[in-house]
């Protein structure tokens, strides 16, 4: 049924750096992309980053020049390095899969999550 799991959120200072990890297995789609989305609290689940099966990246603007994502495929991994953190990036952080080629932020176009990693930023 394919499973997706966290690892690598935690606290740190604002302007700290945080290498969010994803491992999956039993992904079912051909051409799959994957994103990791967020979740602060009282506030939607918006995307954070994208990637599709050939690896092309996109970003929400409130990131763009500081998180990087990549993916492994002979590893089974997704990251997302998280540079210059911000308190706003707090929130849990979710990978995500589902079927596409082009990358994208939207939560409805992933069908698969993982149970999420929380970030905490502090002041």
């Amino acid at each position: 049924q394919g499973q997706l799991v966290e690892s690598g959120g935690g606290s740190v200072q604002a302007g700290g750096s945080l290498r969010l990890s994803c491992t999956y297995s039993g992904v079912p789609f051909t051409g799959a992309r994957m994103g990791w989305l967020r979740q602060a609290t009282g506030k939607e689940r918006e995307g954070v980053a994208g990637i599709g099966p050939g690896g092309e990246p996109t970003y929400a603007d409130s990131v763009k020049g500081r998180f990087v994502i990549t993916k492994d495929n002979s590893g089974n991994t997704l990251y997302l390095e998280m540079n210059d953190l911000e308190t706003e990036d707090s929130g849990i952080y979710y990978c995500a899969t589902g079927p596409g080629y082009i990358p994208t932020l939207m939560p409805a176009a992933y069908l698969r999550w993982g149970q999420g990693t929380q970030v905490t930023v502090s002041s």
